[in-house]
């Protein structure tokens, strides 16, 4: 059994990032919007990204990851530019927050 980390394009250019462990049957609730939250309001929904894991724990990660990103670092990864993922994650001044702890107090 696979896990996946994904990504949903939403009406009004908003992205939506998750994870789980039957691809075609979350976005399927996506698309019907019975999956209440974030993309229920903001249909119609398009997966423009999907990677799978071994682990749900990866897939979490990833997930958590990349919800830190910027717009421009999501928009990269879409079109498969690693170039521009580097470029943009070095860019970064500080530590990385994209999982919400920088080890600073």
């Amino acid at each position: 059994m696979g896990f996946w980390a994904y990504i949903l394009h939403c009406r009004g250019g908003a992205f939506y990032t998750g994870h789980t462990d039957n691809l075609p049957h979350r976005i399927g609730q996506h698309e019907s919007g019975t999956m209440a939250g974030f993309t229920a309001d903001k249909l119609p929904v398009v997966l423009v990204w999907s990677q799978e894991f071994s682990t749900r724990i990866e897939a979490l990660e990833a997930e958590r990851q990349i919800k830190g990103w910027s717009r421009a670092k999501k928009m990269a990864l879409i079109r498969g530019d690693w170039a521009r993922i580097s470029a943009l994650a070095k860019g970064k001044n500080g530590p990385s927050t994209s999982s919400g702890r920088t080890d600073e107090l």
